[in-house]
């Protein structure tokens, strides 16, 4: 494993030790906040990782797996880091392997975030197939961040945001806030019934 996937881990797996593990529907107040939102995805088209060009909307509605998505930036240093080292970590744990769930990072950084650049960020962490990272035009990537109530100005303030779709369902859960791979895990686990 890579160094600096070493630190990042390691740094995630430190900040789940040091706060106490909390009950998803407990009865100790969580960390971030849960909510179940509809969301209306835009007619966009993105550009993943290995340049493929992609319909989100079709992406998304179309997927018969469980989709994961948050937003995130090639060279941030804050929030990302961690969001990205739950996504690899969902991708280590998760029954059926790691296709078995599709998750989706889009920049909100479009004008640094390259194909190359998108590529080189999975790599560091290790991502296996499964886990795509869209850019886009400003003006689509806009759209996407406005439509799941996550648009912000500067990159600097984004939100630390995960949301789950069931597989033919019309709703998400949006988690708001810095979630563990074990309270993801269960959200995950509470979205498909298991």
């Amino acid at each position: 494993m890579p160094a600096t996937m070493m630190r990042l881990v390691g740094g995630f797996l430190l900040l789940s030790i040091l706060v106490p593990p909390l009950s998803v529907h407990g009865a100790q107040e969580a960390r971030y906040k849960r909510s179940e939102e509809r969301y209306s995805i835009p007619d966009v088209t993105l550009i993943t990782q290995d340049r493929r060009r992609v319909n989100l909307r079709d992406f998304i509605l179309s997927s018969d797996k469980p989709v994961l998505l948050d937003f995130i930036y090639g060279t941030c240093t804050t929030i990302c880091p961690v969001l990205s080292a739950g996504f690899v970590n969902m991708q280590r744990r998760i029954n059926g392997g790691a296709q078995a769930v599709r998750l989706v990072s889009i920049s909100i950084d479009p004008e640094h975030d390259t194909p190359e650049v998108m590529a080189e960020y999975l790599g560091r962490y290790g991502a296996k197939p499964g886990w795509d990272f869209f850019t886009g035009s400003r003006e689509d990537i806009d759209k996407v961040m406005r439509a799941f109530d996550a648009y912000v100005i500067n990159k600097m303030s984004h939100y630390p945001i995960t949301f789950l779709r069931k597989p033919g369902d019309e709703g998400w859960v949006r988690i708001h806030g810095l979630i563990s791979t074990a309270e993801l895990m269960k959200e995950y686990q509470a979205l498909m019934g298991q």
